[in-house]
């Protein structure tokens, strides 16, 4: 009888491939399949990153289409567990790429739950979180002593609640919705507060100390940091 597989879900870090943990690169190295989010945009930022330890490994593309249709996104979640559930039961082992640490706002997340409730093994592989990426490139602590850290989804509807909280922040995916964000700053007085960083640890990244000074658009991989305490500066 074949041994069951496991399924591990490896996050690979924000861009920059020396950010893999030593962990990650034994498990790519030994996984017999490698499986990787394909949003339907032609970009594979977490393939590129794994490149160099995956090459000659057979591939499972699997469908993430960016869409909020709760419809679309469960019948693309429900068909993956079952190509990976597949797999598993032939006794392989399947390494699932994930952009940033897999427990941080990550779309693995719904085919973990998933292949959990399938009854197979599936383990979740830290990794280095882009906003922790993007503070050490702006040479900066997201929090010291008795300061609080929030976590954002920029595109929530609504900031203010987050805003007047006694709290350094963080915005994480806020390219679409920057100029809302930049409104709303603004509106608080925390523009002078406010820093930049795109496309952390990639070739095409980009770095503002003050988002005063940075573009009015952005790409999808941006992040915004806001930090209110005394070392704000």
């Amino acid at each position: 009888m074949t041994k069951q597989g496991i399924l591990y879900g490896v996050g690979v870090g924000p861009g920059d491939p020396e950010l893999l943990t030593l962990k990650a690169v034994r498990l790519l190295q030994e996984a017999d399949v490698i499986a990787a989010p394909d949003k339907g945009n032609g970009e594979q930022v977490a393939l590129r990153i794994v490149d160099r330890w995956i090459q000659g490994k057979p591939l499972l593309s699997c469908p993430m289409p960016m869409t909020r249709e709760q419809a679309v996104l469960d019948r693309c979640h429900d068909e993956v567990a079952n190509s990976i559930g597949a797999l598993l039961d032939q006794g392989k082992t399947v390494v699932f790429i994930t952009l940033g640490d897999p427990t941080v706002y990550s779309t693995y997340l719904y085919l973990h739950r998933r292949i959990l409730a399938m009854g197979y093994r599936a383990e979740l592989v830290p990794g280095v979180p882009s906003f922790c990426a993007a503070a050490a490139r702006l040479n900066v602590s997201l929090c010291e002593g008795s300061q609080r850290l929030m976590i954002v989804p920029a595109s929530r509807t609504e900031l203010t609640d987050c805003l007047e909280q006694d709290a350094n922040l963080v915005f994480m995916k806020a390219g679409r919705e920057l100029g809302t964000l930049r409104q709303a700053l603004a509106e608080h007085g925390l523009m002078k507060r406010a820093s930049m960083v795109a496309d952390c640890g990639m070739p095409s990244e980009a770095v503002w100390e003050h988002l005063e000074d940075a573009p009015e658009t952005s790409g999808y991989f941006t992040i915004v940091v806001v930090r209110q305490g005394e070392n704000a500066t």
